[in-house]
Order: structure tokens, then C-alpha cells, then sequence
């Protein structure tokens, strides 16, 4: 039985159609990235001198980071996003509820252990043993995409949801020590990453489109949303349960070297970890299609090579991309924030946190699968110019907040409790449809650029006004 969607071959367009798409992703990247390379080293050498291996370091992560956003992209067009479209469909058509149910947990639970960013939360969650954590937050992600999956086929308006459910959360997180409590809003962020972005996307927009109602294309909207939800309230529930007495992070320390060969030994011994993360995390996810394929014959033989090739550029673009960011980003940030933290003009941290901001949320993959998506649905009506405009100003804002807050020292919930009880209400009253974008756009821009680059800015300045890294730092990506 066929599917009615976009054959593959539309969308790569055979070699040809794969060498254009290759020049528009590299365009992008190199849009992306450029502007924080420029800004780095403008930094490192004037307000913020760093050690030249460091810079170094920075300089091959910012390579592999194009690369990885043009692979990775490309990848996620030509397997992820098809994947999820199909498999939503297929949910529909079966007109089973308890497959719907069954399948949405199924896929949420193994999508989100195969998220990098999970394994990074979990090392950062004093008191809670890795396993345990990693299983709650798979959990949670399972059980709000069946949520999610059942408001879309029911046509329920999602910000009663976003309301209830936030409310809960916040009534929860005065019973959890505040050592958990930054940590837990930022796993909503970092469990929703390059690998469950595409994937959850593109299974709103295979159901969606089963429904013949009006409504049905601004339903394909909010999964992200709710699935944010479902890590925040088991990582509260999880520090409720635990209540250690006391949690300590243990900063990561910079690896220091001293000479170009020492940068290329570094480098070699860092690369297979990360392709072995990223094949352990993809590999459920091929594994998955491929079952698929095999019970249901909805792919031609075409077809599966084409997504193969997908899967493969998809690892490809995510090994270099957590390279780089992991080799040359996560050092070069906090190096930077420590530098400008202790010396007299402090305060710079803030606007300078706020351009940072600005051209980070570029950078990040799943930005670019959300900014086509919406593209895509609204007839071009919101551009991906607008999108980008929209999130870069609004990522700008919060980081400066969240700088202000590493200096002061005050409480998350200063920003957190007004901004969601603002975006709620507005939710209220403007149209369906960007009220999914909208909150999706929370989850989608706070991926690994974030984690890996802004929160080492945050840790590092921490650290050189003598904060808490625990309680003042973490939050950047909530």
C-alpha cells in the first residue's frame, strides 16, 4: 500500500539534486558559524586573551562544526524527516488506538536514549545514578509524545496543556533542593536534540496530514513542546525522591597542550568516543526504520538505499559536529567567561552573552528542520528569514538574562516563573498554530551549541565570581 508523500528523489533530486543541496547547507553553516568564529577570536585577542592551543582547538571545531551542520542536515532531509512521516501515517491508518499508544511511548523512549545531549545531562545530575535518570527521562519523553499523539487525533487545543502541566511542574519545584532545580529545566532543552527534533517533527506532520480538517497542519506543532515537558517533571520528581543533602558538580577541567602535535594527539584520542557515542545512539533509530520496512513493504527498494545514505550522513554530520563543539567549543567558552568574570569589567559578560546568543541559536541543527518545517506548513507566509530573525533575538535576550544572573547571583525563578506565566497567556489568545511553533522553538533552540558553548560560559564565569556553579550557572538553556 503506498503512502502519499514526497517521493525521496524530490527531495535529493539524484546527484545533481544532492551536490546543490550540498552549496545551500554549506551557505547556511557557514553563516552560522562564521559570526562566532569572528566573534571568539575578536575576544581572545582583546578583552579575553586565551591560551593559542585553546585557540587552536577552537579554529578545528569551527571546521568540523560546518561540516557537521552540512551533513547532518542533509542526513536528517533525506532519512529522519521521512522516517517520522511515514511512521506517523502509518500510526493513522491502523485506526487502533492502543498501536498509536504503544508505538508513540515506544518511539519516544527510543529516540531520547538515543539523544548524545541525554548522556551529557546524566553526568550532570549529582546524587542520581546515570542509568536511573536516563530511563526516568526516556520515560517521560514516551509518555508526553503519547500525549501529544492523542491531542493531535483528537483535536485538543494545546495550551490548556501547557498550562496545566507547567502549573504542576512549578507547584513541584518548591518541594526539590535547589541544587536540582536549574538542571531540571535544562533537561527540557537538552533532551530535545539533533537526533528527537527531525524524527518528532516529522511524525506530527505524518498524522497531521491523515486529518482532512482545517486544523490539522497547526496540530503538527507542539509535540516538541510537550515532550519538553515530560524531562523536567521526572528530573524534579527524581530530586524529590533522592533529596540529597548536599549536590556537587565537578567542573570539567581544559585539557592543556602545548604544541600543534600535541592538539592533533588530543584530537585522535577524542574522535572515536564521540563516533562510538553517535553510533550507539543512531543505530536503535536505523534499526527501527528498517523493522518498519520490513512490516509494513511501505518503501521501494530506491527508497531504502536513499535513507540509508541518509542515516549515513546523518552520523557523519553528528560525529563532527560533537567533535567540534566538545574538542574546541566547551573549552574556548569557559575559558572566555572566566577570563571576562574576573577581571574589572564584569558587566561585559552581559551584552556580550547577548550577541553571543544572537548567532549561537543558528548553529544549532535542529533550528534549521524546524525553520523548513514551519516554512513548509505556513505556504511561506513565515519565512525561514523571520524564524531566524525571531529566535536569534530572543535567545539574545535570554542569554543576557542569564549572564546578569551568573553576576548577581539571583534565584532562576526571578525569570522562569514571569516568562512562562507571559507565554501561557499569550498562548491564550493568538492562533493555534504559533502556539506550537512557539513553544517548539524552546526546546529545538537550546541544542548542543548551547550545552557545550554558552553553558561553559556561564560555569566559567561562575567559578571567577565565586558563585555556585550548580545553583547560578546552570539554567542557560531553560
Amino acid at each position: 500500500m503506498s503512502i502519499p508523500l514526497p517521493e525521496i528523489k524530490e527531495r535529493s533530486g539524484g546527484c545533481l539534486g544532492i551536490r546543490k543541496k550540498l552549496k545551500e547547507k554549506l551557505k547556511e553553516a557557514l553563516q552560522a558559524v562564521l559570526p562566532i568564529i569572528g566573534l571568539v577570536l575578536l575576544l581572545s585577542f582583546t578583552i579575553a586573551p586565551i591560551s593559542p592551543s585553546i585557540l587552536l582547538c577552537f579554529l578545528i571545531g569551527g571546521i568540523l562544526l560546518i561540516a557537521g551542520i552540512v551533513f547532518f542536515t542533509l542526513g536528517a532531509e533525506l532519512a529522519m524527516s521521512p522516517m517520522g512521516e511515514r511512521v506517523g501515517t502509518a500510526m493513522t491508518q491502523s485506526k487502533k488506538l492502543w498501536v498509536v499508544v504503544a508505538l508513540s511511548f515506544l518511539l519516544g523512549f527510543i529516540i531520547t536514549i538515543s539523544e548524545p545531549d541525554l548522556q551529557v545531562l546524566a553526568q550532570q545530575v549529582p546524587a542520581v545514578p546515570n542509568l536511573t535518570l536516563i530511563l526516568a527521562v526516556a520515560c517521560g519523553v514516551g509518555v508526553f509524545l503519547v500525549v501529544a499523539l492523542l491531542r493531535m487525533l483528537f483535536s485538543i487545543a494545546l495550551p490548556p496543556f501547557l498550562v496545566c502541566f507547567y502549573a504542576v511542574i512549578f507547584i513541584l519545584a518548591f518541594f526539590v533542593p535547589k541544587e536540582f532545580l536549574s538542571v531540571a529545566f535544562d533537561s527540557g532543552g537538552v533532551t530535545t536534540g539533533p537526533m528527537t527534533v527531525p524524527f518528532i517533527m516529522a511524525l506530527g506532520v505524518g498524522l497531521s496530514a491523515m486529518r482532512s480538517d482545517k486544523e490539522s497542519s497547526s496540530d503538527s506543532f507542539g509535540l516538541i513542546a510537550l515532550c519538553s515537558v515530560g524531562p523536567i517533571m521526572m528530573v524534579i520528581i527524581l530530586g524529590i525522591c533522592f533529596n540529597p543533602g548536599e549536590a556537587v558538580y565537578e567542573v570539567a577541567q581544559i585539557p592543556q597542550v602545548e604544541t600543534s602535535r600535541d592538539v592533533l594527539t588530543l584530537f585522535i584520542k577524542t574522535f572515536p568516543g564521540y563516533a562510538k557515542e553517535v553510533a550507539i545512539s543512531i543505530l536503535p533509530v536505523a534499526a527501527l526504520f528498517y523493522v518498519f520496512s520490513l512490516v509494513t513493504h511501505y518503501y521501494r527498494l530506491h527508497e531504502i538505499k536513499k535513507m540509508t545514505v541518509g542515516f549515513l550522513y546523518t552520523y557523519i554530520g553528528l560525529v563532527m559536529f560533537l567533535t567540534g563543539v566538545n574538542f574546541g567549543f566547551a573549552p574556548v567558552g569557559q575559558s572566555i567567561g572566566h577570563v571576562i568574570a574576573e577581571g574589572e569589567y564584569k558587566w561585559l559578560l552581559i551584552p556580550i552573552g547577548a550577541i553571543i546568543g544572537y548567532y549561537i541559536v543558528q548553529a544549532e541543527p535542529a533550528v534549521h528542520v524546524l525553520n523548513n518545517q514551519v516554512e513548509e506548513i505556513t505556504g511561506g507566509t513565515v519565512t525561514k528569514k523571520m524564524m531566524n530573525l525571531a529566535l536569534s533575538a530572543s535567545v539574545a535576550c535570554a542569554v543576557a538574562l542569564s549572564m546578569a544572573r551568573v553576576i548577581l547571583g539571583f534565584s532562576i525563578y526571578y525569570i522562569l516563573i514571569p516568562g512562562y506565566i507571559i507565554a501561557t497567556m499569550l498562548s491564550l489568545f493568538i492562533s493555534p498554530v504559533f502556539v506550537g511553533i512557539a513553544f517548539d522553538s524552546g526546546g529545538v533552540a537550546s541544542g548542543p551549541m548551547t550545552s557545550t558553548f554558552l553553558l561553559p560560559l556561564s560555569i566559567g564565569a561562575c567559578i571567577a565570581v565565586g558563585g555556585n556553579v550548580v545553583t547560578d550557572a546552570f539554567g542557560v538553556v531553560a
